[in-house]
């Protein structure tokens, strides 16, 4: 029997999905949101990045809202997520029962099946001979729902600050669409892992692109 890349595919959209809403329910948790806040921010955090990429392909309404196994996905993990901190709480243990190091794996891998799946989509709708728009779609799936989980629980989004957050998710798409034409397991698997272990290593050793620190009231000369 062949092997249909479909279900890897889907497989590798599920465990992103799982990952990312990981990584929004957390962070709504530490905002203090309530049940609905945590399930809300879990959800967009983990298909908020496709429901752009489809808008930008013309493809209306979003695959997220076709097909609800994401959306299902997502909220769910969100919820495990609340109730298991709820528990905790209620036992007097920290609610916070993943260490950064964990989070901010979920949240690579996140980044990375997503920007992955973002540039097989835009090759699926017929862009594969447009490098520049299948690795900016890629880049644009990976970061676009922690963009908005940012700007929702008031933060600067990660993408703008964060070690090479963009830059990690801009490396795994161009991997993965100049290898996907050999074997999609391994490109998928190759890619993604470049993105966690550029995020691990940048977060371990705080690899940060130059910025100029601005003081409103400068010393006198």
């Amino acid at each position: 029997m062949p092997f249909d890349p479909s279900i890897l595919f889907f497989l590798t959209e599920i465990a992103g999905t799982v990952a990312f809403s990981i990584s929004g329910a957390m962070l709504a948790i530490e905002r203090n949101l309530d049940l609905f806040g945590v399930v809300f921010l879990g959800v967009v955090t983990a298909i908020g990045g496709g429901i752009i990429r489809d808008l930008l392909l013309g493809q209306v309404p979003p695959q997220a809202f076709l097909n609800y196994i994401y959306l299902l996905t997502a909220a769910l993990t969100a919820l495990i997520v609340f109730v298991i901190s709820l528990l905790r709480s209620r036992q007097g243990k920290p609610i916070q029962f993943l260490n950064d190091t964990l989070l901010n794996i979920f949240d690579a891998a996140g980044l990375g099946i997503f920007s992955v799946i973002g540039v097989q989509n835009t090759i699926n709708a017929g862009f594969g001979d447009n490098a520049f728009f299948c690795v900016f779609l890629g880049l644009t799936t990976g970061v676009g729902g922690g963009m908005l989980r940012d700007v929702l629980s008031r933060s600067t989004p990660a993408v703008l600050r964060k070690h090479i957050y963009a830059l990690a998710s801009l490396a795994g798409s161009l991997s993965y669409y100049f290898l996907h034409i050999y074997a999609p397991s391994v490109s998928i698997a190759l890619s993604t892992l470049l993105v966690v272990v550029l995020r691990v290593l940048a977060s371990h050793y705080h690899w940060t692109l130059p910025r100029i620190s601005f003081q409103k009231n400068p010393p006198p000369f």
